[in-house]
């Protein structure tokens, strides 16, 4: 990481969202892992919350955190995977949808990249992207640990840290609702 020690840090506000339809609160590993690290890293866990794999739950539940001035980020962890219950990436891009949203493209194939040094060619099967939405970031991880590590580890924690150099996302904030 490049970071500057000569800039203040300044914290983000993140919810959690773990997608899935068999995790809960006791057993919520991947979850447990991203919310650990975020508060780790100095940011806040503003909302955490389980979410099962349906566009009707994820849209509506997506929309109210985006439009909540108290969120600056959302990183999601869970159904990015090829099954016909994996609706993360639809949910995502039916946020973009609106014209002040934009695809992030790099955060994909990033995330895949550092993917694929940890487990091979089985990356191909990650569908994790991300978007900005009405100012807010929106990240959707896979939901092993392992993916959750790769994610945070190589690309977030560098990424939403507003010291980082040479840019950031968090530099970029108060910029995101330009039209």
């Amino acid at each position: 990481m490049a970071i500057d020690e000569s800039l203040p840090f300044r914290p983000v506000r993140i919810a959690l969202l773990t997608i899935s339809d068999t995790r809960t609160p006791a057993n919520d590993t991947s979850g447990d892992i991203l919310a650990k690290r975020i508060e780790n890293a100095g940011h806040v866990v503003a909302r955490r919350d389980i979410a099962k794999d349906d566009l009707h739950i994820l849209e509506p539940l997506l929309t109210d955190w985006i439009d909540d001035a108290g969120i600056d980020a959302i990183v999601s962890t869970g159904g990015t995977g090829l099954t016909g219950r994996d609706v993360t990436p639809e949910a995502v891009e039916r946020l973009k949808h609106s014209r002040d949203a934009r695809d992030i493209p790099g955060f994909g194939e990033l995330f895949r990249w550092l993917s694929f040094k940890t487990i091979g060619t089985s990356t191909i099967q990650s569908r994790a992207c991300a978007v900005v939405a009405r100012g807010t970031y929106i990240f959707a991880l896979p939901g092993s640990n392992g993916a959750v590590k790769d994610g945070w580890d190589g690309i977030l924690a560098e990424q939403l840290d507003s010291r980082n150099r040479p840019c950031n996302f968090v530099d970029l904030m108060p910029r995101l609702r330009e039209i």
